[in-house]
């Protein structure tokens, strides 16, 4: 028996990071207001639950939601895309080039790397919550700019992030 409508639910658990931090800084800001030793385990808690909550607003932003077409895997840096019409695997470390491309339905994900085929993933795809880390892993990515290009509803294809071109040799 499930208590919380599915819609309720689907909210909270986009939001669940960025809750869950704004719940442990409001307890170690409430341990603050204890002297002696608590007092500064709270300040070290508050600014833990502070970091926790702006990392989930970013997490959060960048669930676009599931049910799309395919399955994403990211493991030891390596991420695998299997759909029903396309798939393949790419190292985080070999990417050139990561693109948005929002001209298709559902937008996708576009992954260069020299040498092989571009690897298209649904921004829907069950599992793509994973390629926020592998994502932020990029050396220079501007993760403001990947959040408002996901967001904002591009027209054309955004180049979110390229390889420095004397690191493509």
């Amino acid at each position: 028996m499930n208590f919380i409508r599915p819609e309720a639910q689907v909210l909270l658990t986009r939001w669940r990071d960025a809750i869950l931090g704004v719940l442990v800084t409001m307890l170690g800001l409430y341990w603050t207001t204890i002297p002696g030793l608590l007092q500064w385990v709270g300040v070290a808690v508050a600014l833990a639950g502070a970091i926790l909550a702006f990392t989930g607003l970013q997490r959060a932003r960048f669930r676009t939601g599931a049910g799309g077409v395919g399955v994403v895997s990211v493991d030891e840096s390596e991420i695998s895309y299997f759909g029903p019409f396309n798939g393949g695997t790419m190292s985080v470390r070999e990417l050139s080039m990561l693109s948005l491309d929002p001209r298709s339905m559902p937008p996708v994900w576009v992954l260069s790397q020299p040498g092989q085929p571009d690897l298209y993933i649904p921004i829907n795809a069950e599992g793509t919550d994973q390629l926020f880390d592998a994502f932020a892993a990029l050396p220079g990515i501007r993760t403001d700019h990947l959040l408002s290009a996901l967001n904002k509803g591009a027209d054309d294809v955004v180049v979110i992030w390229a390889k420095p071109p004397r690191a493509l040799h």
